[in-house]
């Protein structure tokens, strides 16, 4: 079964099967939580604009990752709906895996190329009448608590997805692994080419995070008994994917023993990432890639026309327009009026602790100072989700609703998904970044603020450094050791940036608005090209896929 219904770039014939957990396609499709799903789905579009042979593997999650309703005083509420996708396309193949001695039915559907403009993606499902309630809750919901359903998941992406591409008669040259969850797909390969070095030729991997949540490890054994190696013994996986002298097996160690060359996701990623793994013995090569976003996707163009047309009149009146877009939003959900007039702070992205969703307010009387001024008024918003089961981050989140209470001009939205990314983006005048140094491994969402004329205020850290022309295109806080304590990490980021913001950012903005002109016109043109999934996806081709040892 041909997949692609687009002729295929002879420069991108080697054939690619991209496994993610999660693809942020469309606001339609609810399949993906963050960050993972945002660069799977601006590869996937990348790919599909530069003709690529290569197709995506993922999950059709029924329940998605969950929605954000509010509670009565307005404070967090999870809420999981089933989703109905009439647009996918169900394909006749019939394949099963072994979870827990247990056999459960995949089924399989096809995104076609046309329907969202991506490389054709198969997303399995086993919440199928022939399976048993426990089998069906296995595809619910993304990144599900349960260890038990977590692992089967992984087992049915990797296992049941090669399982799929083999019935469908796709002969695959290189099998990614975006993230370690499709792991189990290496040990379905191993009955085919019946050794690691020969494996070793057809999978590539990538690491996102240093971050230990994200490097997940379960133990051994336990993986064992729930099918998660397909069968082999316990002394065929250690000879395979390493873990000689422990009995706890991480995920990302096994890839990097199974792959021929693995990359992170930024230059600094890529050094954090060899000093990380440096001890496992045997394993590929790192190298970076650094993350991308879609250009087509995520740009206004009105922006970027009143760019290459030199009319700094259109550049400010379009960017008021799209702030006005937003700010309906605003209203919508807090019944604030906020003002296209002024400057307006956006920290947007997944609520996770080592991000600091709440440095902004650290010195709080500082906070509030900045907060009630009149003469230089700024308004802010916070956007993301916390993972439903992380405490202290709906805590936060919830805290900063409360807050929000009693001023007028914070806000802090629910429904974090494409859509809302998108307003947000194009509608902010500062992109909040704020991770602890070293800790965010690439950082997308600030590419795609910086194309819509968002000026990225960051941490040192990710992406930024190769982008980073301080009070050009963006603005630096200064770096500081990450040996310090987190209590003093944070006290000096915090007054680090508050000074920039009252002193530079704030100034410059109400004062120099040709000088923000053209801050804004520098973002938007430097980011278009090297940080351009283009760019990423023509990298991944050439020194990942088509690399030879």
């Amino acid at each position: 079964m041909n997949l692609h219904t687009y002729d295929i770039c002879p420069k991108y014939k080697t054939s690619v099967a991209y496994f993610s957990m999660e693809f942020a396609i469309d606001q339609s499709l609810k399949i993906y939580s963050g960050g993972l799903g945002f660069l799977s789905g601006s590869h996937m579009r990348s790919a599909y604009e530069l003709r690529q042979n290569i197709v995506g593997v993922g999950l059709l999650w029924s329940f998605g990752y969950y929605d954000q309703g509010r509670n009565e005083d307005r404070t967090l509420h999870p809420v999981y709906t089933r989703k109905y996708y009439y647009f996918l396309k169900e394909l006749n193949v019939n394949v099963t895996v072994r979870i827990h001695g247990e056999t459960v039915k995949i089924k399989a559907f096809l995104l076609e190329p046309e329907v969202f403009g991506t490389a054709p993606i198969i997303l399995l499902s086993t919440d199928i009448e022939e399976n048993d309630y426990l089998s069906r809750t296995i595809t619910h919901k993304l990144y599900d608590n349960n260890e038990r359903t977590r692992v089967a998941q992984e087992i049915v992406l990797g296992i049941g997805g090669t399982k799929v591409l083999q019935a469908l008669n796709q002969k695959i040259d290189i099998y990614h692994l975006n993230e370690g969850h499709a792991l189990p797909m290496v040990y379905e390969l191993f009955n085919h080419y019946g050794s690691i070095e020969e494996i070793r030729k057809h999978v590539a991997f990538t690491t996102h995070t240093p971050e230990k949540a994200g490097n997940e490890e379960h133990n051994i054994h336990f993986l064992h008994e729930m099918g998660f190696f397909n069968g082999l013994t316990i002394q065929k996986v250690r000879e395979i994917s390493g873990h000689k002298n422990t009995d706890t097996f991480n995920l990302t160690v096994g890839a990097l023993h199974s792959a021929k060359i693995a990359n992170a996701v930024s230059k600094i990623h890529g050094d954090v990432a060899n000093e990380m793994w440096k001890h496992v013995e045997n394993r590929c090569d790192i190298i970076s890639i650094t993350n991308a976003q879609n250009r087509h996707y995520w740009i206004d163009y009105p922006l970027m026309q009143a760019i290459d047309e030199h009319e700094d009149y259109e550049l400010i009146a379009r960017k008021k327009h799209l702030k006005k877009i937003l700010f309906d939003v605003v209203a919508d959900q807090t019944g604030k009026m906020f003002d296209p007039e002024v400057l307006t702070i956006v920290w947007a992205r997944r609520f996770a602790e080592y991000k600091r969703p709440g440095l902004l307010k650290y010195d709080f009387e500082r906070f509030v100072k900045l907060i009630k001024c009149e003469k230089t008024p700024i308004q802010v918003i916070w956007a993301g989700k916390p993972y439903p089961l992380d405490h202290g981050a709906v805590e936060l989140f919830n805290e900063l609703i409360r807050i929000s209470h009693h001023y007028k001009n914070i806000a802090v939205l629910t429904g974090y998904e494409l859509y809302l990314s998108r307003l947000l983006k194009q509608g902010s005048d500062i992109w909040l970044n704020t991770p602890r140094i070293t800790r965010e491994a690439s950082g997308t969402s600030g590419m795609t603020a910086s194309m819509n004329g968002s000026i990225h205020f960051s941490i040192n850290d990710g992406w930024h450094p190769e982008f980073a022309r301080d009070k050009k295109n963006s603005f630096t806080i200064p770096p500081i050791s990450s040996k310090l304590s987190i209590e003093e990490q944070d006290k000096i980021d915090n007054k680090n940036m508050l000074d920039i913001l009252e002193n530079e950012i704030i100034p410059m903005y109400y004062n120099h608005p040709e000088e923000w002109i053209n801050l804004m016109k520098n973002a938007i043109v430097d980011v278009s090209t090297e940080f351009n999934s283009g760019r990423m996806v023509n990298a991944y081709y050439l020194k990942m896929y088509d690399y030879q040892k």
